[in-house]
């Protein structure tokens, strides 16, 4: 158990450091964003399961040479009263630290998710106040604003897609068709599920830099698998200038897909990307999501796609190995 907790501890700092700075800044997410989801989602898993396993193992390590008989052991130390002799205060000190820190997750998890839904409550409350049904999109709210405004609001059979009358004046048919069945990805593929356990973790570890990048990078990626829904009913131009129209309340420049051969014009992500060195992260993710529309890139190779998929079985499977049998580490 005793290189089995320091391997744990040494696989936390990997994911909590250097992992997600290299995943953020890699350029191969945009080309496979389902498969980039699941890798981040194994990284923010493994790395809570190494920083909590490396300091229970190494706590229950007097105690015996797996984690079933030291937890037997702790069990006879807490309940039959048994000596607790083998136990130094350093061990007392791990298996504090890791029953606390499962505590805080825990808590934080549930905290977040009880906050969002109180918003969401409120939320839709507003909407009922404010908002009046469409009568040519089902399902749909559309509230009297001159801002561009489209997002959808989760909530089960009640879930709805909200646009502004000043977003529906500045759309062509095709253009909203396109936003519509973005936002109705979102629902459908439950991305809020993914952005409530992702604020939770940047909750949780506010002091961890890559916790902020792993949210930045998971809400980029959902919209670009909205984006693949939308390309799916719409020809990337129409979705282009409909990106730009929510973007930027207005109809960007025109943006020509070239015929074989040509290349596209690159005006609108330049000129959006040369607005504000220090853009939001929002601002940034759009940027990406024009550019990707307009320079597509092939999708990663079934061999890429397998070991990406692979890794992120790893990172779930090592430690889970180690905290279920780490006897076979010494």
């Amino acid at each position: 158990m005793f290189w089995a907790s320091h391997f744990l501890a040494a696989l936390a700092v990997i994911l909590a450091w250097p992992a997600p700075i290299a995943l953020s800044r890699a350029q191969w997410p945009s080309r496979s964003p389902f498969t980039a989801m699941i890798l981040w989602q194994a990284i923010a898993l493994a790395g809570g399961l190494s920083m909590i396993g490396a300091m229970l193992v190494w706590g229950l390590e007097p105690l015996g040479d797996n984690l079933l008989e030291a937890l037997q052991g702790l069990w006879d130390i807490l309940v039959n009263n048994r000596p607790a002799d083998t136990l130094g205060l350093v061990h007392v000190f791990a298996l504090s630290a890791a029953s606390l820190l499962t505590a805080h997750l825990v808590f934080t998890l549930l905290i977040t998710y009880a906050r969002i839904k109180g918003q969401r409550r409120r939320h839709r409350n507003l909407l009922n106040l404010l908002s009046s049904p469409s009568h040519t999109n089902p399902s749909t709210l559309v509230i009297k604003h001159p801002a561009p405004v489209a997002y959808c609001l989760p909530g089960g059979a009640r879930s709805v897609t909200v646009l502004s009358d000043g977003l529906m004046g500045l759309l062509s048919e095709d253009e909203l068709r396109a936003v519509l069945v973005h936002e109705r990805a979102h629902l459908s593929q439950r991305h809020h599920l993914l952005l409530w356990a992702f604020a939770a973790w940047r909750s949780a570890l506010p002091w961890l830099p890559t916790s902020r990048l792993a949210q930045r990078s998971v809400n980029e990626l959902i919209e670009m698998l909205a984006d693949d829904e939308a390309v799916k009913e719409v020809d990337q131009e129409t979705l282009v200038g409909a990106i730009a129209i929510v973007a930027t309340g207005s109809h960007g420049p025109s943006v020509s897909h070239g015929r074989s051969g040509e290349t596209p014009d690159h005006a609108l992500t330049d000129a959006a990307a040369a607005q504000d060195p220090e853009q939001d992260d929002a601002s940034l993710s759009t940027v990406h999501r024009l550019r990707r529309l307009l320079e597509p890139q092939a999708p990663l190779t079934p061999a890429q796609t397998f070991a990406a998929l692979a890794t992120s079985a790893l990172l779930l499977t090592v430690p889970t190995a180690l905290l279920i049998a780490p006897g076979f580490l010494g």
